[in-house]
């Protein structure tokens, strides 16, 4: 049975625009998804086009058009269906983008450690940062599932990204100039490690520095077909928390979810980062289905219009 998200879980992603599951996959999968993908020891690599044209030859992920239902993607018994089926991953993407969902696109993505870029006298870069696909205004919001089947320590480069960066919608590689932003975040996990991520969020790919490890990143993007309205709810039992006291603190010392939505981030500075809130109040009426809703008056408080 699929384990749905919680109110906590979906304000956090509301805010962050992503939600880890440390070590979530078994270790057999994640060999089966390593054989399945034609993976080779790092011995018997001979360089990294040789190694792409492996696994182009071998890897038994299905080729598959945009816009096939998930539940229709990947073949019976296999890792990934494995994977998608998952109590904790199949509960997750029917709480943030329903049950009926569609896939975009699906990459795997391999860094290799420097000892190959250095062989074959070659720059090693790390991926710009970027906002995927193109400018995106609507309020549809799709997801990105990546998956870890290895261990990803600080020195294989895992994918860095920027936590509440989703709501600022940017032209993909605009933001590529700024590879060192305050509060960034590497991927750091052990195997089997799964992420969500707001398709919106910034992120990019760090640089392998590792002497012989390969990184592996399979991600999917996902998109919702029916609304994205209190689907990790069905009871709709949700309700909202009234206002509370601006500027004044009480003694209690509770974390509410409002506490979660208003959570402020390093790269964000004291002005602009109201408007950052405004839009995760913005985001969290969409998510609720509450269209008067509001935390700490951001909404009301602009919304006062009597002309």
């Amino acid at each position: 049975m699929s384990k749905l998200l919680t109110t906590e879980q979906m304000a956090e992603f509301a805010n962050s625009g992503c939600l880890f599951f440390d070590e979530l996959i078994d270790e057999q999968t994640n060999k089966e998804f390593l054989d399945d993908i034609g993976h080779t020891e790092i011995k018997n690599v001979d360089s990294v086009q040789k190694y792409y044209q492996n696994i182009k030859a071998t890897s038994s992920i299905p080729r598959i058009p945009a816009g096939i239902p998930l539940k229709d993607a990947y073949p019976a018994n296999s890792p990934l269906e494995k994977i998608f089926n998952n109590e904790v991953v199949d509960g997750a993407i029917r709480s943030l983008v329903g049950s009926s969902t569609v896939i975009d696109h699906q990459f795997l993505h391999i860094t290799f450690p420097t000892k190959y870029f250095k062989e074959a006298n070659q720059r090693q870069m790390s991926q710009q940062n970027h906002q995927d696909s193109t400018i995106d205004p609507r309020s549809t919001f799709d997801i990105q599932l990546f998956y870890f089947p290895t261990e990803v320590t600080k020195e294989m480069g895992g994918t860095r990204y920027h936590p509440s960066t989703h709501l600022r919608i940017v032209n993909e590689f605009g933001i590529a100039k700024y590879q060192n932003i305050k509060g960034q975040k590497s991927v750091v996990c052990q195997p089997g490690t799964i992420g969500i991520f707001h398709n919106g969020l910034w992120h990019g790919a760090g640089v392998n520095t590792s002497s012989d490890n390969i990184r592996y990143m399979f991600k999917v993007r996902l998109q919702p077909t029916e609304k994205q309205e209190l689907l990790w709810d069905p009871e709709k039992k949700y309700k909202p928390l009234p206002n509370r006291a601006l500027y004044w603190t009480d003694e209690s010392k509770d974390k509410t979810i409002n506490d979660i939505l208003m959570k402020s981030y390093p790269w964000q500075e004291a002005d602009t980062n109201r408007l950052d809130k405004i839009n995760v109040v913005k985001f969290w009426r969409l998510l609720t289905g509450h269209k008067k809703l509001d935390v700490d008056y951001w909404l009301t408080r602009i919304e006062n219009e009597l002309y």
